[in-house]
């Protein structure tokens, strides 16, 4: 290249044209900024260090939803476990509860057996389309209002302002020498730290295990070591996730930034700034006309609230979590200098063009995404409460026996051996009959025991599964086949409930 230029540049001298030199000259000065460009990335590091946050206090509206929507999710998180409900006797009585000794799953009058599971899948899909409906309408609320993670931060730099102050005294704070008044309120906050996060993980144990047992046996030493590996298991994350990581959780980890991006429109509220009402920005003194300039102060305000540091006069950014705090902290300032308020707001991108035009804004809830949304809640939830309404209390399972298939008796009869399970959901023990459809051949029941007859009494135990061992003899001119359908009818004998299966009965060749 550089020899081209050269020969062109003498052609240029000798009454060339001059446009080939130019464009010589030019690509010179592009190879040179490459070369300088290579350079820079050569001595810029891969990985940048994490920026401290120093998030300062903030009062107002959204503020003030944060602090009750915490001591609301708190207080249910933590006193919840200590609920009873009464179910009857030799029945957990703590209102929620996952029994994993028990096999069971508690809430309230609500009782969910391992083989129900796809109830749980039914309440995972009603919380993701929730969660789904709430996006496409209002961002980011969950992330900013209702996230463990935002909770716990939340009341993790509460101790830690009313340790170490706000926001300029934090930083200064760091910057002071390491003096025995800087270790004891640096010791003093972590401790708090701990303890929060221990109460945490302990009451998390609380919900697999009766509550009042599970706190004696802890602090008696008599409890197991799952118990204990569990408790300071979640102690350990949320200290590390709410005290040390806090906005890197929610800006490297949290997939949910990345698939919000798939449940918004134009018509979606978010944290905005208004631009088009703020810019040109600047400074601005006492007495000094607004003509010309936005409302924007250039205060930076919204940034020193933001628990994720960032600047939202940006626009739209992953790190956001809509939390409203800049909203509290610009209304504040608009107020002192006398202007409009609302300068960041929960707004939309649609209405951020209207508004820029002058015309009234608009709030459109309907929508095809919002009712999508609502149709799959819906549709669920009655799928849900209608199987959960209808479910019978007794549950019949018949296993063939499959070694031998079948047995040629002295008399001749064939008999086939069943193992007839019965499930009973009931607080009590209940007592059924067990015959076979209109649709057998002749035959008579039979246990190991040695009872034949056409009918069978069987017990089973409350809240149990019970297995019984069935005989069926049938003689062999009654067979027309190796292997004739049956049905086994099982008859609740105080309420006359049936519970019908089909299984086959095998013999030999006729």
């Amino acid at each position: 290249m550089r020899a081209a230029c050269a020969l062109a540049q003498l052609w240029a001298a000798a009454g060339g044209r001059d446009k080939l030199a130019g464009r010589c000259r030019l690509s010179e000065v592009v190879e040179v900024e490459s070369v300088q460009s290579r350079q820079e990335q050569r001595s810029s590091p891969l990985y940048q260090g994490r920026v401290e946050v120093y998030a300062k206090a903030v009062h107002g509206r959204f503020r003030t939803i944060k602090w009750v929507g915490l001591a609301i999710m708190l207080g249910i998180y933590y006193l919840a476990p200590w609920l009873r409900f009464d179910r009857g006797p030799n029945v957990p009585d703590q209102a929620i509860l996952v029994d994993m000794a028990g096999r069971r799953l508690y809430f309230f009058w609500i009782e969910i057996w391992p083989q129900e599971v796809y109830y749980l899948t039914g309440l995972l899909i009603i919380a993701s389309f929730a969660l789904f409906f709430a996006t496409a309408l209002f961002g980011r609320i969950w992330c900013g209002f209702a996230c463990p993670q935002t909770v716990w931060t939340d009341l993790f730099m509460a101790v830690e302002r009313r340790i170490e102050g706000d926001r300029n005294e934090r930083m200064r704070f760091d910057r002071q020498p390491w003096t025995a008044a800087k270790w004891q309120k640096r010791i003093t906050k972590h401790a708090v730290w701990f303890l929060i996060a221990f109460l945490t993980g302990g009451a998390w144990i609380m919900y697999f295990n009766d509550a009042p047992t599970v706190v004696v046996d802890f602090f008696t030493g008599q409890a197991s070591a799952v118990v204990y590996f569990f408790t300071f298991l979640f102690t350990a994350t949320t200290y590390v996730l709410a005290g040390i990581s806090r906005e890197q959780v929610c800006t490297y980890m949290c997939p949910w930034p990345r698939i919000q991006a798939a449940l918004v429109d134009q018509d979606t509220m978010a944290v905005t700034y208004e631009a088009w009402r703020g810019e040109p920005r600047g400074k601005h003194k006492k007495g000094e006309s607004w003509e010309g300039r936005g409302d924007c102060v250039d205060c930076k305000q919204c940034v020193s609230v933001c628990p994720t540091g960032i600047d939202i006069r940006d626009g739209f950014q992953l790190e956001c979590i809509g939390c409203g705090l800049c909203i509290d902290a610009c209304n504040d300032v608009m107020a002192k200098v006398g202007r409009p308020p609302n300068l960041i707001n929960y707004d939309s991108e649609r209405n951020q063009e209207i508004k820029a035009k002058g015309e009234t804004p608009v709030y459109p809830l309907v929508r095809a995404r919002t009712m999508l949304y609502v149709g799959v809640l819906v549709l669920t939830a009655a799928v849900m409460a209608g199987t959960y309404l209808m479910r019978a209390t007794t549950e019949l399972t018949v296993i063939p026996e499959r070694n031998p298939l079948f047995v040629t008796m002295a008399d001749g009869s064939i008999r086939n051996g069943f193992d007839v399970r019965i499930l009973n959901k009931a607080h009590e023990d209940r007592s059924y009959t067990l015959t076979l459809g209109d649709d057998a051949p002749a035959h008579s029941l039979g246990t190991p025991a040695g009872d034949m007859g056409d009918a069978l009494t069987l017990v089973a135990p409350a809240d149990d599964v019970t297995t019984h061992r069935v005989f069926v003899r049938v003689p062999p001119e009654s067979l027309t086949a190796s292997s004739t359908p049956i049905t086994m009818v099982l008859t609740e004998i105080a309420t006359g409930e049936e519970r019908r299966i089909s299984t086959v009965f095998r013999g030999p060749e006729p």
